[in-house]
């Protein structure tokens, strides 16, 4: 059976070759009739494609991990700057340390995997700045630069590489690679450009800073995410004229099995063409700029790559003008408020990016945002269509709903953002509240309540704490105001506390902090009455054991020994029946005390016992209009109101004033008690009409004095 199979299977497996060898043949005939016809001559090694004229005499090598020809390139540059690098290995770097630079907005994690793909140790790597004054925050400072390599080479060390960027990881800007390639020129350094800019090259517009890259000594590119392509390698492009030392690095192999990595590469672009190549790299850049000139029109929104018109990379982030700050936007916030200030309006920025970016990613998912933490703006939000266009099939209109987004969320985020600090200032002032400064919370603020039995300086957990937090959280929830309410950890403790949600409409901070504080306190109070009720209720039930006992013991005494035997015990009740008076106790809940039941049972009535104390007074109801939600400023006499619904406003609160106004004068004649026609009947009139009128009339009298009766 086995052997019928490899027969099977051989001429299959040679069939396969035979074609895959014959396509490669028409490949290179058509490649060779194309150049011939141009009138240019193929250079061997030459990059066919979109890159084709614009990086001559280039080589390429295609790997698995993006970060691995990169590795091969450094190898490379050691083998050409260290001539006796094979023969001696680390002894030669001992003498003359190699220094690779890379820029300090490099991708993470790039410079630790180059040291141990090498062996070198860390000092070996050298971060170069971003600018601090001039031009973009995230290119790399070319002056700073050429500080380090002049100190370097006074120290004796060999400047080896450099890495540029042609679009940073985080948000796309490209260094000065033409001014970095005359540096790298002059001091002898290997230029290896690498980010998602370079895809730009295969159009027909590229930007003076993207054109430079292809002056440079190695380039790497990967065409998998911005085609939408799985599963396809990358490939780095460098000029070497010296085949041994690219076999020695690893550039170069004579196994066949290596050079079917670039199979998937090449079948995907031959089902793609050339225009469809060129086609999705510009639907990318122009979902780009349609975003970035749409933002530019939309109030508290700053685009950071704003001098990069052909980047396909967008970041934004929502801001507020600070009070005392100039009218246009900048990172830096104005210098007249207090550090503590400023790290406050930070945080809460920060915050509220976040959550802006959260709800952006589940409205518009076509969108492909990501939400990032840069050391200078803060949080921000990336579009990078070139790396999830093709994947998720993002389209002009998906870019149309997401300003739109944009822009309905902004009222939540700028209402919020002004109303923090004047729930902190609120809370600050409040006795019985704690104000706490929770950075990664994009609502109004958190609150926590203190309570008598609270331990500030633990952080142990707090069972009571909980208690009150939990019935407060259900008190606020019913309120069925336009504030979300949620209860969790204080992020330094493990306290509870109450979190205040995010602001749609102006909010009267004052009575949501008085609601929270005379809510907790009430919850306080009922929890303190239950258990103290709990702990007389505890008392009695012993107290009242004790004289069920003691009572117990009076009967047997009463009765005698010769009562308690069954049969003894049964002859002598029917010669002469024991009279036992009737005794009981009763719990008073009020006074916390046992009772006699004597009375109840001689005279028919139960006692009236002490008056019982008021229960903790409930949370003061401010006068609304009708339809009013809770924590929402009183609209009485604004222009928003239309006529109708403002003259019954008035109205209803002319009434509620009316009745609860001071009585009439004496001069006034009371009303008849004589019903008018057409006038409601007599019960619904005492239903409805004053108490006071009721009382005065003498027929009311009588059904007065016989109510107590018909409630007994």
């Amino acid at each position: 059976m086995d052997a019928s199979l490899e027969k099977i299977a051989d001429p299959m497996l040679a069939e396969m070759g035979k074609n895959l060898k014959e396509a490669m043949k028409m490949l290179e005939h058509s490649q060779r009739r194309t150049e011939e016809e141009n009138g240019k001559k193929l250079v061997s090694g030459e990059i066919p494609g979109p890159l084709q004229g614009r990086y001559e005499n280039g080589c390429a090598y295609f790997h698995e991990e993006e970060r691995e020809g990169l590795a091969k390139i450094c190898r490379l540059a050691l083998h050409s700057r260290y001539e006796d690098f094979v023969v001696d290995g680390f002894n030669v770097l001992c003498n003359k340390k190699p220094v690779i630079y890379l820029s300090a907005a490099a991708r993470p994690g790039l410079g630790q995997y180059l040291c141990n793909q090498l062996g070198l140790p860390f000092p070996c790597l050298c971060r170069v700045p971003c600018n601090t004054m001039f031009g973009s925050q995230h290119q790399m400072d070319v002056a700073f630069l050429e500080k380090l390599i002049k100190d370097d080479l006074e120290r004796g060390k060999l400047p080896l590489l450099l890495v540029a960027n042609a679009g940073t990881a985080a948000v796309g800007h490209t260094d000065k690679i033409g001014r970095l390639k005359e540096l790298c020129e002059q001091y002898g350094l290997w230029l290896h450009v690498e980010g998602v800019n370079l895809a730009t090259l295969a159009l027909g517009y590229v930007s003076s800073s993207v054109l430079a890259a292809t002056k440079c000594d190695s380039m790497t590119l990967t065409p998998g995410p911005w085609l939408g392509l799985p599963a396809v390698p990358a490939v780095t492009l460098y000029k070497h004229d010296d085949p041994a030392l690219t076999l020695v690095a690893g550039l170069t192999s004579n196994k066949p099995a290596d050079k079917l990595r670039a199979l998937p590469l090449w079948l995907s672009l031959q089902y793609l063409g050339l225009d469809g190549i060129v086609e999705r790299i510009k639907h990318a850049c122009q979902l780009s700029q349609r975003l970035q000139e749409s933002l530019k029109k939309v109030n508290h929104i700053k685009v950071l790559v704003e001098d990069e018109l052909s980047s396909p990379v967008v970041v934004f982030r929502f801001f507020q003008e600070l009070p005392g700050s100039d009218p246009v936007p900048t990172a830096v916030p104005a210098p007249s408020m207090a550090p503590s200030a400023l790290g406050r309006e930070r945080h809460s920025c920060d915050a509220l990016n976040r959550w802006l970016g959260e709800q952006l990613k589940q409205l518009v998912p076509a969108g492909g945002l990501t939400v990032m933490d840069l050391e200078v703006e803060g949080v921000c939000i990336r579009f990078s269509p070139l790396m999830t266009a093709a994947v998720l099939g993002t389209r002009g209109e998906d870019v149309d709903q997401l300003v739109a987004c944009i822009q309905s969320k902004l009222p939540v985020l700028t209402c919020t953002l002004q109303l923090r600090e004047e729930f902190r200032q609120e809370v600050t002032g409040t006795a019985g509240l704690l104000y706490v400064d929770d950075p990664n919370w994009p609502g109004i603020g958190v609150v926590r309540y203190e309570h008598a039995n609270d331990d500030k300086s633990s952080l142990k957990l707090d069972p009571e704490g909980e208690k009150i937090h939990a019935g407060l959280l259900k008190k606020l929830n019913e309120l069925e105001s336009d504030l979300t309410f949620k209860m969790g950890p204080e992020y330094k403790s493990m306290k509870s506390c109450i979190y205040v949600g995010m602001a749609s409409d102006d909010v009267d901070i004052s009575e949501l902090v008085e609601t929270i504080a005379v809510t907790a306190q009430e919850i306080e109070e009922n929890s303190r009455l239950l258990e103290n009720m709990t702990e007389v209720v505890r008392k009695g039930i012993q107290e009242a054991q004790v004289q069920l006992q003691k009572a117990n013991e009076e009967r047997l005494l009463e009765e005698g020994v010769l009562r308690q035997i069954p049969v003894v015990g049964s002859v002598l009740n029917w010669f002469s029946p024991v009279q036992a008076s009737q005794k009981g106790r009763t719990f008073n809940l009020t006074a916390g005390s046992l009772e006699s039941t004597e009375h109840t049972y001689v005279y028919k009535a139960q006692g009236t016992g002490v008056t019982p104390p008021q229960t903790p007074a409930g949370t003061r109801a401010k006068q609304r209009l009708p339809g009013q939600k809770p924590f929402k400023r009183s609209l009485r006499g604004s222009d928003a109101l239309s006529e109708t619904s403002s003259v019954s406003h008035v109205e209803d609160l002319e009434k509620l004033e009316h009745l609860s106004g001071p009585p009439e004068p004496d001069g006034l004649e009371p009303t008849s008690p004589e019903p008018h026609p057409g006038a409601p009947p007599p019960q619904e009139a005492e239903r409805t009409g004053p108490f006071e009128n009721r009382a005065q009339s003498p027929e009311e009298d009588r059904p007065q004095v016989e109510e107590p009766d018909s409630l007994r």
